[in-house]
């Protein structure tokens, strides 16, 4: 409760009319303030609509100019991420914040963040350097670190790669500007090899013979490059024998999968044996 001397006081200002200028003033800034809001929330929704349509008229015009795919995507991203930021300051800015003051905190609280994301700005940079020496594109199959797939998108900070079952492993660009990456897609023509055992005792010559056959009987592998079959080593329960094609880059894996079945089909058909690990024990009275 108020103090008597306090309210005196109050009689006073309200008799004064100080009280209600005050009340005045305060409906005055509260409905500038909701002037503000309300075309705050307005230009924030209009200035969206616009920078949507903005970048998809660049992607349009990107694809039109048969800009590369791997450039569009880091492109949309980046202009996405600049659009967002700038829409921000003009919102700021109509809530009646001074824009100048906000940008110069933002220009060296971006100094203070830059040192602590410096691994962030490096995925930057080296996204910036695989797109000026495009060490692979979109579409292309590529390792690295253990991980296999097609590289689905290009993103300002990470790639996206879509493995074979169908997951998007999302790898920092600086590791990948840096790091070894294999990519698979790169040459038009791949060479396949394997290593197959068979049975002391059986006839080389004859499995030399029957795989020349089926390679020479399968369409997709390249005549025009030699095929080489050479006995490679003699194993403790086995002879290796190694043979070699060359292939289209998208026929790797139909001819790899398919000369199995077929060897794996033939060979016992041919008196020819898969040898299982086995060991000689010779005892002695």
């Amino acid at each position: 409760m108020l103090t008597p001397a306090e309210t005196e006081e109050a009689k006073a200002l309200l008799e004064s009319g100080k009280i209600e200028d005050i009340i005045n003033k305060l409906i005055e800034l509260g409905i500038e303030a909701g002037k503000n809001i309300v075309l705050a929330i307005i230009a924030y929704f209009v200035g969206r609509w616009i920078f949507i349509r903005l970048r998809r008229l660049c992607m349009k015009i990107m694809i039109k100019k048969e800009v590369d795919l791997s450039l569009r995507t880091f492109l949309s991203s980046l202009i996405q991420i600049t659009t967002t930021i700038l829409l921000i300051v003009i919102v700021i800015g109509i809530l009646g914040v001074d824009t100048s003051s906000f940008i110069a905190l933002f220009a060296s609280a971006g100094v203070a963040i830059g040192m602590a994301l410096s691994g962030t700005l490096q995925n930057f940079a080296g996204g910036v350097m695989i797109l000026l020496f495009k060490p692979f594109k979109v579409g292309d199959s590529i390792e690295f670190q253990g991980f296999s797939g097609t590289v689905k998108e290009m993103q300002i900070f990470n790639t996206l790669l879509l493995t074979l079952d169908n997951q998007v492993i999302f790898i920092p660009n600086g590791g990948l500007a840096t790091g070894t990456m294999k990519n698979f897609s790169r040459e038009e023509k791949r060479r396949i090899q394997w290593q197959i055992g068979i049975s002391y005792g059986d006839d080389y010559e004859k499995a030399k013979a029957i795989i020349s056959r089926l390679l020479n009987e399968e369409k997709k592998v390249l005549k025009d490059h030699d095929i080489m079959i050479a006995l490679s080593s003699l194993d403790a329960s086995q002879i290796i024998i190694t043979f070699r094609v060359w292939v289209k880059n998208e026929d790797y894996w139909t001819v790899y999968y398919s000369i199995n079945e077929k060897i794996y089909d033939t060979f016992p058909k041919e008196n020819l044996h898969f040898p299982f690990p086995q060991m000689d024990v010779h005892l002695i009275n």
